[in-house]
C-alpha cells in the first residue's frame, strides 16, 4: 500500500458495507486502521452468505483488506476506558452506528473531544444526524430509492431497477473517506479535531448532478434512457452478431469518424444529423439506422474497425472486466497470501502516486487477530493484564 497516510490512525468501529469500504480506502493509502469489533462474533459481514474462503465470509474480505482487529467491548466499563486510551493515541473515530448510539456508549464526538482535541469523528449513517428521518434504519436499496436515481434507472416503460453496483452504500465511503481527508489537512493547520456527519441520503442526491440541475432550471423530470443518455447521441448499447457493445460518438468528430467507420457516410451530410442537436431531436431515426447496421457484423469484427476511430468497447460480464489487459496491467487484481497459506486474489488499489510505493496488500484480518499486538504496543499492556481481560470477556 502507499504510504501517503502513514502516522495517521483511524479506529474504525463500522460494519457492514458502507462504513468498512471508506476505512479500506484509508488503509491502502497507508492509515493504520484497527478494526474495533465485538469479541461475540464481530463485525456482521463476517457472516455474510454464500461464499466463504477458509470460513471467512468473501464479502468481508472484499471491503477489509489491510486492517487491524481488536476485540473489545465497548459496553463493559473496562473496555470503554480502553477504548478512551486509544481515542488518546489516535487521529480519528470512524463508526456507521444510527444516532444516538455514539451517545449512549459515551463515545460521540463531545466527549471524545476532552480526551483528545485533535480527534476527528467520521459518523456514515443512512439519513445524517439531523433532520426528521433521522432516527429511520436505512440500507442501499432505500438509499437508492429515495435519493432519485434509481427512478431513471432501468430501460424505459419498465419497472426502475437497484444500480448493479450498491452506489447507496459506497458513495457514502467514498465521501466519508474524502471527509476524513479534509478534515486530516484542516487540523493540520489548526490543531483542532472536528466531527464529519455523513449521510447516504445526501451522498445520492449529490450524485443526481445534472439530472438535479435539469429540474431545477426547466422542470425536467428524469425518466430511464436505458444505456443512453438524455443530452448526448449517440451513446448507447448497440447488439451486433454476437454480443453487445456501447459506443460514445456525440461530438461532431466521432460522429464523423462512426458514420466513416461503419460504411454510412451518407449519414454526415443528412439534414437530419448534421449538429449535435439535430442529432438530438432525430435520435429515433439515427438509431434506428444504426442498430440495423451493427446486427450486420460480429462483435469482434466491430470492435476491430472501430476501437481506433471512436471510444466505444464490449459490455463486458465481471469475469471478462477482471481478465481486461487494462485492468490487470494497472494491477486492479492482486494477490496476497491468507492466514491459512493459501494465496488469495484482491481488487488493487485505484489510486496510484507517483511517490508511492508498490502496493503490498494485507489480507483482511481474523475476528481480534491484532488484540495483543495492539494493547501491548499502544497501551503497554503485560500479558497477565490482557489475560484478565480475555478472560472477563473484556476483548
Amino acid at each position: 500500500m502507499t504510504k501517503a497516510l502513514s502516522g495517521i490512525r483511524i479506529l474504525d468501529l463500522s460494519q457492514m458495507l458502507a462504513g468498512p469500504f471508506g476505512t479500506m480506502i484509508l488503509a491502502d493509502l497507508g492509515a493504520e486502521v484497527i478494526k474495533i469489533e465485538r469479541p461475540d462474533g464481530g463485525d456482521l459481514g463476517r457472516g455474510m452468505p454464500p461464499h466463504f474462503f477458509h470460513g471467512e465470509s468473501v464479502y468481508f474480505i472484499s471491503i477489509n483488506r489491510n486492517k487491524k482487529s481488536l476485540t473489545l467491548d465497548l459496553k463493559a466499563e473496562e473496555g470503554l476506558k480502553i477504548f478512551y486510551r486509544l481515542v488518546g493515541l489516535s487521529d480519528v473515530v470512524y463508526d456507521n452506528f444510527r444516532p444516538g448510539v455514539l451517545e449512549k456508549l459515551r463515545i460521540d464526538y463531545h466527549t471524545l473531544q476532552k480526551i483528545n482535541p485533535r480527534i476527528i469523528s467520521c459518523s456514515v449513517s443512512g439519513y445524517g444526524h439531523t433532520g426528521p428521518f433521522r432516527d429511520r434504519p436505512a440500507f442501499d436499496l432505500i438509499i437508492q430509492a429515495r435519493g432519485g436515481i434509481m427512478s431513471y434507472t432501468g430501460e424505459p416503460g419498465r419497472m426502475p431497477v437497484r444500480m448493479g453496483a450498491p452506489m447507496g452504500d459506497l458513495a457514502g465511503g467514498l465521501f466519508a473517506a474524502h471527509g476524513v481527508l479534509a478534515a486530516v489537512y484542516q487540523r493540520e493547520k489548526t490543531g483542532i479535531g472536528q466531527k464529519i456527519d455523513i449521510s447516504l441520503l445526501d451522498c445520492q442526491i449529490a450524485l443526481l448532478i445534472y439530472r438535479a440541475l435539469y429540474y431545477l432550471f426547466a422542470g425536467e423530470i428524469a425518466q430511464p434512457v436505458g444505456s443512453g443518455h438524455v443530452s448526448a447521441i449517440p451513446i448507447r448499447a448497440f447488439k451486433t452478431k454476437t454480443f453487445d457493445i456501447v459506443v460514445d460518438a456525440n461530438t461532431d468528430k466521432f460522429f464523423i469518424e462512426l458514420c466513416e467507420g461503419m460504411g454510412q457516410e451518407g449519414l454526415i451530410s443528412d439534414p437530419r444529423f448534421l449538429t449535435r442537436a439535430d442529432r438530438l431531436k432525430n435520435r429515433d431515426a439515427l438509431y434506428a439506422v444504426l442498430e440495423k447496421v451493427f446486427l450486420q457484423k460480429r462483435g469482434e469484427e466491430w470492435l476491430s474497425i472501430l476501437e481506433d476511430r471512436v471510444p466505444v468497447g464490449p459490455i463486458s460480464t465481471v469475469d471478462m472486466a477482471l481478465r481486461d489487459p487494462q485492468v490487470l496491467f494497472r494491477n486492479m487484481v492482486v494477490e496476497t497470501t491468507h492466514l491459512s497459506g493459501e494465496r488469495m486474489k484482491l481488487l488493487g488499489n485505484p489510486i496510484k502516486m507517483s511517490r508511492g510505493e508498490e502496493d503490498v496488500f494485507k489480507p483482511p484480518p481474523s475476528l481480534g487477530e491484532h488484540t495483543e499486538e495492539v494493547l501491548r504496543q499502544l497501551l503497554n499492556l503485560d500479558p497477565d493484564d490482557i489475560q484478565i481481560l480475555r478472560d472477563k470477556k473484556i476483548i
